[in-house]
């Protein structure tokens, strides 16, 4: 993803009618304590626990509320690399604190887009794109990617191709975008284009597990049944070897701790597919 910037929003010097610069003594105090904090978190971050580290950035975006820091912690709790920070809540939060103050910041719609994504808020997710789009456009080529999942999963395939389309005129050969925008040609009863689209990833990715199993469902969707089962058995014997960490890559944003439920799902989709590929391919020989 590309690197996100911003420009932080310049706030009053005022906070309840006392001047930051000239706070009374009780105020002199508590900013003392907490300045205290938060040098005593910093000596001990990296081995700290989560909830003392959340309570670090509480502290400094009460000393320092800045549409900047808000969007940084916002990406700190949306990286499912890091399980420990990963809160998607909090996330949203911090992303919603960001907006407030400055919603120019290059990704701030896209992240937020996203997350009504994940919780299944889809016309709230679409609105949200589109304003990115609105704004950014071409800037964030990313965000065509999940307008095209947004419309995908909200039944609008011919949108939702074309919103793929674009992002691949950016990044051609991105293996997830492919098998993405194969499955909505797919769902679109457009196989003969899904099957183009995976054989395009599978050029340079030739063993893997997504591709090969779109694949399979291309060809066994345009009654190729032996041709399918080559593809699923290959899709098959990979996502045996497939790892959670993998899993996470390919679902960026997801929480890590359904990693496990979800790699697990997809083998057994697959090996569903597997079965049922047999079974027509049987059913024809037969007759």
């Amino acid at each position: 993803m590309c690197e996100k910037s911003s420009s932080p929003v310049r706030k009053r010097a005022f906070s309840n009618g006392v001047k930051v610069w000239g706070i009374t003594r009780v105020h002199a105090h508590a900013a003392g304590l907490a300045v205290l904090f938060v040098l005593g978190l910093a000596l001990t971050w990296n081995t700290a626990p989560q909830s003392l580290r959340n309570a670090g950035e509480d502290a400094l975006y009460v000393i320092n509320p800045t549409a900047a820091r808000a969007f940084a912690y916002g990406e700190r709790h949306f990286n499912a690399s890091n399980s420990s920070a990963y809160d998607i809540a909090r996330a949203e939060y911090f992303f919603k604190k960001a907006a407030a103050l400055d919603p120019t910041i290059l990704y701030l719609y896209h992240e937020l887009a996203r997350i009504d994504f994940l919780k299944g808020r889809f016309n709230a997710a679409l609105a949200k794109i589109d304003f990115q789009i609105s704004m950014h456009g071409d800037e964030t080529p990313n965000s065509y990617y999940v307008r095209g999942l947004i419309e995908g999963y909200m039944g609008k395939y011919d949108a939702s191709a074309k919103d793929y389309e674009r992002y691949l005129e950016y990044d051609p050969t991105n293996w997830a975008a492919l098998n993405d925008y194969a499955w909505v040609l797919l769902k679109a009863n457009r196989p003969e284009e899904a099957a183009a689209a995976t054989a395009r990833g599978l050029e340079n990715f030739p063993d893997n597990p997504w591709l090969l199993n779109s694949q399979a469902t291309a060809l066994y969707e345009m009654g190729d049944y032996a041709g399918a089962l080559v593809y699923v058995q290959r899709a098959d014997a990979e996502v045996r070897k497939t790892t959670e960490k993998q899993w996470l890559v390919a679902y960026p944003g997801n929480d890590p701790k359904i990693a496990s439920d979800g790699l697990a799902a997809f083998k057994k989709a697959v090996s569903g597919n597997m079965h049922t590929i047999e079974q027509s391919l049987a059913s024809s020989t037969v007759q």
